[in-house]
Order: structure tokens, then C-alpha cells, then sequence
């Protein structure tokens, strides 16, 4: 048996391709409940009420009800849970992990009892607004669509096809040179180079087909981590007690990682392992605006209102791959062209191939971007019924499908802009909590959320432009997401402490790959495997600690 190895040269960068996803952009806009114990017990629904240094970062006007001086830290430990159901085969993945979640103060700054600006109070917060923390595995048969045997395979000879059809003067898929071909994606330059696919002449250019049409037994393994992190600075007034204004400016620091294995098996020791890496790093900004009216001077009855503006993200998207591959091949004359097709058995001539473009030896792609998330829109109310009960609840509104990828000097990705507007929606949240003071010192609390999907369910894939050099192909459809939460608190003159759980939610819909089959002449079907069946939960329990003063 023959031993080929080829090794992918790495470069800076290569100008030009496109590493950015609809998935990508939805795990950069969406948020999780967190900040101080107090807010996470009432299930975040304080927007109306205020009052909590973590409410600058929904309603920033709920800072202007602060009469005193604030200090706070919040620390947390979580445990996560992913099971993976698949033609009857279940995998389950379960990690914890500890966090240190929020960090904040305010400032009041009383102005005076008679005239009508009362307040003006400063206020700044840290927290954990996102964790990216998730394991997930899945495996079995791909299955067939019309005798075609459904496998990522099929994906790297479209690919490749597809870049022949669109430039049949510049391609070549042999060599670590085309790794740096901004023309070429890299699912299409691997399974060429791991003899997965082999290249037939017709109408005058290549077509590129699987080797491995046998039905195929995969499993696929990924591991997610890092978060977004958010710094919000805020001012707040407070105008004769009924009418409170807020602005709050926000910073993001994004570190997301995400490796990922694929693998087929064909039998009799035959198959390929697919490993990737990817890193999105970066920055962002936003502007929240908010306001609290109290429109009937004899009523506590509050209503408030918020705007942010989108996240204005800088980001670095960084790849790697690299993929073993053997595959039984023999070589075949047919006119003057020779080409492989794939053998039942080791035999002379026979290959086995290896294809590396190693994503742990520090040679990379760094690609710079741009996003923008939705606008977010707040509405809430807040009723208290003396100092022993407290209400909240909140509507928020965001369109996932507005969202926009630009490239570092500002011009659009149309194509990767595009498939936001065909696969994604506007997402409904929905927020209730109540709070209860058995006596003036302790309170019981209860929560609730609700969030509808981002995505056009039924429609909704991984779309991997010609020319990527993205090689995880898999992708999840999440569904609604529901957050549970409860707590308790202590309010002593000075320090205070509360505790909080929060059991959230969400299931997907899980594919490892898509295919493009013509399942008749002339007629194009867009293919996944069965969905694999997953639930995502995550149990959390949040520690505050604070001073008011």
C-alpha cells in the first residue's frame, strides 16, 4: 500500500474568501439571562421598575430610580446538559463550570427636592452576557435520497464543481498552492487532494464526483467555549420622580472557539476524519436608550420603554483543518484520461491518503469582518403594591434578518447578506417576575422567559459560499428557548445578598452537513440526513453580593 502525504502551507491571509455564517451571526446577537442574582430571580422583567444595576443594560432609565450608592460583584456555578437523539441512538454530554458573572456600582447624585431634575446618577456594570460553553455529539447511518447515498462527501464535489463552473481558467485543486486560491473552497481542495473525489470531464470542464457512494456511517463531535463579555457605562436622570431617562453606551469583547470532528466509515477499514477549528475574536459597541413614566401621580404603575441600537462588531474570523482519508483506490484508463475509482480491498496500486492543513500547529486563516446586529425594541410595566410586592413584565422585539456582514472597508457581503434575509425572522421575547417581601429584609422572587426561534425552520442551512474556507459543515436549527427562575434575598441598612436559580431551555434540530442532488434531470434538491433530535439545558445558580450606601 502506498502512503501519499501532502501538507497545506499556511498563509496570512487569503483575500477575498468567506469564512462567515447565518450561525455565526446568530450566536453573536442573542443573549443569555444573567447579571445580578436580584434580576435573574425576576426573570430580567425589571425594565419598568428599575432600581437594578443590571436594568442599564435593558432599560437604562431604571438606574434613575436609585436614590443611593451601589456596589456590587455576582459569582455562579452552572451545570450544562446536551442530549443528542438519532435513529434511536442517544449521546448525552454533561460539564460544569464556575464564572464570575457581574461587577457593577452606581452613583446618586441627588440634585435637589424642589427643583424637577431630582437625580442624576452614574452608573457602570460588567457581566457575562453570553457563554458559548457546549458539548455535543451524534452518530449513525446518513441514509439515501433516491439511491443516493447522502454524505459530506457529496458536499467537497460540489464544491469543487461549482468553482470550475464559475472560473474554468483559474483552478487547480492539486498542491498546497491552491489552499492560497481565493477561488477555491477548501471542502472541494481536500476531498480532491484525500482522493474523495474524482474529477470527469464533461462539456468541456470537470465535474467533480464522490469516490464513496456506499451508504455511510458517521459520527460527529464538536466542543464549543468562550463568551461575550459586555462593559455598559450609563447616566440616568430622575425628573420630579414620575419620569426617568436613560442612556446607557456598551462595549463587547468577543472570544469564541469551536472544534469540531467528523468522521465517515465505509467499511473494511475505509473512511476519513474531517477535524476543524474556528475562532471568532473581536469588538463591538452599541447605544440603549430608555425612559420610565409614571403617568398617575397617586399610582405606582410604571411603564417603560427601550431602544438599542445594533452592536457594531469588528471581528477576526480564524480557521484551520486537517483531515486523514483512506480510501481503496485503483487506477482506471478510459482514452487518454486516467483516473482513480474506489476498489473493494487493498490491492497494487491501491492509496492511502492523508490531507493536512493542521489547525494546532499555529498555521492559520485570519479573516477580518464586519457585523451588525438588530435594533432592539423594549416595552414594559411595572406595578408595586406597597413596599412588599413588586411586578415586571417585558416584551422585546428583535429582526435576526437584518442583521448584516460587511467587509473591513464597509462594503456588503451581498450573498452571505442575503441568505440572513431568506433564512432568518424576527424573534419575540417575553418576560414576567414577581417579587415578594415576607418581611421588610427577605423577599422571595419567581421569573420567567420566553424567546421564539430566529430561524426559518424549515428552510434554514449552512450555506458554504464556493471559494470558504469554512470545513465544519454542521449546523443546528435552535426552537423556542424558556428560562425558569426563582430566588430569594436578604436587604440588611447596608449589605445585602441575594441568591437566584435559573433553569433554561432550548431544543434544535441538529444536521452534521447538507447536500445539493439533482434527484432527477434538470431537478435540484436541497438534502440533509435525519435531524438528530437535541436538548440544551443549562441549571445555574447565581450569588450576589452588595453594599448600598
Amino acid at each position: 500500500m502506498k502512503k501519499i502525504i501532502a501538507v497545506a502551507c499556511a498563509l496570512c491571509f487569503v483575500a477575498g474568501v468567506s469564512a462567515q455564517t447565518i450561525y455565526d451571526a446568530a450566536k453573536l446577537a442573542e443573549r443569555d439571562l444573567n447579571g445580578t442574582a436580584r434580576f435573574v430571580g425576576m426573570g430580567g422583567a425589571m425594565g419598568a421598575l428599575g432600581g437594578d444595576i443590571s436594568t442599564m443594560g435593558t432599560n437604562p432609565a431604571g438606574i434613575g430610580i436609585y436614590r443611593s450608592n451601589d456596589i456590587m460583584t455576582s459569582f455562579s456555578y452552572s451545570a450544562y446538559g446536551t442530549e443528542s437523539k438519532y435513529l434511536g441512538q442517544t449521546f448525552n454530554n454533561d460539564k460544569n463550570q464556575w464564572s464570575f458573572d457581574n461587577i457593577g456600582f452606581v452613583f446618586a447624585s441627588k440634585i435637589g427636592n424642589q427643583t424637577a431634575l431630582r437625580y442624576v446618577n452614574f452608573g457602570f456594570n460588567y457581566k457575562r452576557t453570553k457563554s458559548f460553553y457546549k458539548n455535543m455529539t451524534m452518530g449513525g447511518l446518513m441514509g439515501a435520497v433516491d439511491d443516493i447515498f447522502v454524505s459530506q462527501v457529496n458536499m467537497m464535489g460540489q464544491q469543487a464543481t461549482d468553482a470550475v463552473w464559475y472560473d474554468r481558467d483559474n483552478y487547480n485543486f492539486n498542491g498546497v498552492d491552491a489552499y492560497g486560491n481565493n477561488r477555491l473552497g477548501w471542502l472541494g481542495i481536500m476531498g480532491y487532494q484525500g482522493y474523495l473525489t474524482n474529477a470527469i470531464r464533461e462539456d468541456g470542464y470537470d465535474r467533480y464526483d464522490p469516490v464513496v457512494p456506499d451508504e455511510v456511517e458517521a459520527y460527529f463531535n464538536s466542543n464549543e467555549r468562550g463568551g461575550i463579555s459586555q462593559y455598559d457605562f450609563n447616566v440616568a436622570l430622575n425628573v420630579n420622580d414620575r419620569v426617568y431617562l436613560g442612556l446607557t453606551i456598551g462595549a463587547y469583547d468577543v472570544n469564541y472557539k469551536k472544534t469540531t470532528l467528523y468522521d465517515e466509515d465505509y467499511g473494511n477499514g475505509e473512511g476519513y476524519e474531517l477535524a476543524s477549528y474556528n475562532r471568532i475574536k473581536g469588538s463591538g459597541v452599541d447605544v440603549k436608550f430608555g425612559a420610565i413614566f409614571r403617568p398617575f401621580e397617586s399610582s405606582p404603575f410604571r411603564i417603560g420603554l427601550a431602544i438599542h441600537t445594533p452592536t457594531f462588531y469588528n471581528l477576526t474570523y480564524e480557521n484551520g483543518a486537517s483531515m486523514t482519508s483512506d480510501v481503496f483506490l485503483k487506477k482506471v484508463q478510459n482514452g487518454d484520461k486516467e483516473f482513480y475509482v474506489r476498489d473493494d480491498k487493498p490491492a497494487e496500486g491501491a492509496s492511502t491518503t492523508r490531507e493536512s492543513f493542521d489547525a494546532n500547529d499555529g498555521r492559520r486563516i485570519e479573516q477580518d469582518f464586519r457585523l451588525s446586529t438588530p435594533w432592539r425594541f423594549n416595552a414594559s410595566l411595572g406595578y408595586t403594591v406597597g413596599t412588599s410586592l413588586a411586578l415586571g413584565a417585558e416584551y422585546e422585539y428583535e429582526d435576526y434578518s437584518s442583521m448584516k456582514f460587511k467587509y473591513p472597508e464597509g462594503d456588503e457581503m451581498v450573498d452571505q447578506n442575503n441568505t440572513i434575509k431568506n433564512f432568518m425572522k424576527g424573534v419575540h421575547t417575553f418576560r414576567v417576575g414577581a417579587e415578594y417581601k415576607v418581611i421588610p429584609e427577605f423577599a422571595f422572587r419567581l421569573g420567567y422567559n420566553y424567546s421564539t426561534t430566529a430561524f426559518k425552520e424549515n428552510d434554514a442551512y449552512k450555506w458554504i459560499p464556493v471559494n470558504s474556507t469554512l470545513t465544519d459543515t454542521d449546523f443546528a436549527n435552535s426552537q423556542s428557548h424558556s428560562n425558569y427562575t426563582l430566588g430569594i434575598g436578604y436587604r440588611g441598612k447596608a449589605f445585602y445578598a441575594d441568591l437566584a436559580y435559573q433553569y433554561s431551555m432550548y431544543k434544535e434540530k441538529f444536521y452534521p452537513f447538507y447536500n445539493d442532488l439533482e434527484t432527477a434531470p434538470g431537478f435540484w434538491e436541497t438534502v440533509t440526513p435525519q435531524a438528530t433530535k437535541v436538548t440544551n439545558t443549562r441549571s445555574q445558580v447565581l450569588l450576589t453580593l452588595g453594599l448600598r450606601f
